[in-house]
């Protein structure tokens, strides 16, 4: 098995949003915002070679929407899922299955391309992973989140016959060395890739943990459905996460890929950060 760490690109949102409670004063530190209080945040996928299998773990943003969407949201920098995908030998016509966490826009917008007046799966020849609990509930959204579930990013995954779902069970394998946690705060039924890698316990933190700065328990995005529910998982993990040296892939941290972690008298804080390509 080999890992890639895939840069899709960075985009912005609101401070206030991305760390709920926590005051302006302490959160500006670890994430200085813009003049209109926008803070920028990464969309990094993970690639997975596993044997005959080409695993993308969510897709990004994607282009194909409009140019009012995109202003809300100050894409910037260069980095593209193709370029990422080229810089390690492959093309996505190579992706043998998408594995999206979640149904959010920054997280499976990538999936779907225009090809003309159509959208289409813009991997061919990859089976798209969801779970049938969480699809619901993005097809059929709340009015609080229906802005992050868009039908666009979602139905032609389906209508192209590429869509599979996975059970809902906690641990379940996905693959060799891959197994899946289920969390429910942030959506439901969101899945978390944990895979075992080079001896070491690798898990992909989608937006339960979406950067260091959200380490410390109270710091909950205003975005998570049941904050609450949250705060009770990230507690759970990061203690099993510390006893077990497990390694934390950041989807949405703007400089740190992995880290670490240690129990301090502050309570569980980052260790050491590095490259995945380090780990």
């Amino acid at each position: 098995m080999n890992l890639y760490s895939i840069d899709t690109g960075h985009f912005k949102l609101d401070g206030g949003a991305m760390f709920g409670v926590v005051p302006k004063s302490i959160w500006n530190k670890l994430n200085p915002a813009d003049e209109n209080n926008m803070c920028s945040w990464a969309m990094r996928s993970l690639l997975i070679e596993d044997g005959d299998r080409l695993i993308l773990i969510d897709t990004g943003i994607g282009n194909k929407q409009d140019e009012k969407f995109f202003s809300h949201y100050y894409l910037h920098g260069d980095a593209s899922i193709d370029a990422s995908l080229a810089k390690h030998g492959f093309h996505r016509d190579d992706i043998t299955d998408v594995f999206l966490t979640h149904l959010h826009f920054d997280h499976c917008g990538g999936s779907i391309e225009r090809q003309g007046d159509k959208l289409a799966p813009a991997f061919k020849n990859a089976s798209f992973w969801s779970n049938q609990e969480h699809w619901d509930w993005a097809t059929k959204p709340n009015e609080r989140e229906k802005a992050s579930f868009l039908k666009e990013n979602i139905l032609p995954i389906q209508e192209s016959g590429q869509l599979k779902f996975i059970p809902r069970e906690e641990g379940i394998p996905f693959s060799n060395d891959f197994n899946i946690r289920f969390v429910f705060g942030h959506t439901d039924s969101m899945m978390l890739p944990q895979i075992r890698y080079k001896d070491k316990t690798i898990v992909y933190m989608a937006d339960l943990l979406p950067s260091t700065g959200h380490i410390p328990i109270p710091y909950v995005m205003a975005y998570d459905m049941f904050p609450l529910t949250t705060l009770q998982e990230k507690k759970s993990f990061l203690q099993e996460a510390v006893e077990n040296n497990y390694v934390l892939f950041f989807e949405h941290d703007p400089v740190t890929e992995c880290c670490t972690l240690q129990l301090t008298e502050k309570g569980i804080r980052v260790a050491d950060t590095f490259r995945l390509a380090d780990a």
